[in-house]
């Protein structure tokens, strides 16, 4: 399997994180918007000629690990974040409460 690369883009306000696979010049990404200190997943979007990889889960992986760095929560607004979040009750801490 190719190797995938995660990039991150944006500013304080929005962004996103990308997954590049070695080979190819398609790739997935996870987009985000900033409420003070929530950033909220929008939508995670892998092609399909780079899907069947992890690559989704690999994006909110990185989402994760930057709230743990970084201090923020996350309102999982993207039904595969959320799903992601209902896999990994140790993520709980970071989640936005309503």
């Amino acid at each position: 399997m190719d190797e995938t690369t995660i990039t991150r883009h944006g500013n304080d306000r929005a962004g996103e994180y990308r997954a590049h696979i070695g080979g190819s010049t398609a790739f997935g990404r996870l987009t985000w918007v900033s409420h003070g200190t929530v950033r909220v997943a929008e939508r995670t979007l892998v092609p399909s000629e780079i899907g069947g990889r992890g690559i989704a889960g690999q994006l909110v992986q990185a989402l994760v690990a930057d709230a743990r760095s970084h201090g923020f929560k996350i309102d999982p607004q993207c039904s595969y974040v959320a799903a992601a979040f209902a896999r990994h009750p140790d993520w709980a801490d970071l989640l936005q409460q309503a």
